[in-house]
């Protein structure tokens, strides 16, 4: 059992962070190139962002929402 979870451990460290101790060695050279991967997720969340709010907006001009007191049981 001992060797599954050092298995385990050995692929985690040696392969599958890999990327990440690029970058890490990449940001003392270069902090802009370092930093690309997380503007890029800034900008994927962005953009998720502006799509849910745009979807939100035309469910909200489309669906009359019963907004009455009594519209749900738990009020």
């Amino acid at each position: 059992m001992k060797d599954l979870f050092e298995g385990i451990a050995n692929l985690f460290t040696d392969v599958l962070f890999i990327p990440l101790d690029y970058l890490r060695s990449l940001e003392l050279e270069n902090w802009w190139a370092a930093s690309t991967l997380s503007w890029i997720f800034i900008i994927i969340g962005f953009v998720a962002f502006v799509y849910w709010m745009r979807e939100l907006s035309k469910y909200n001009k489309t669906e009359p929402e019963d907004k009455s007191v009594s519209a749900h049981s738990f009020i």
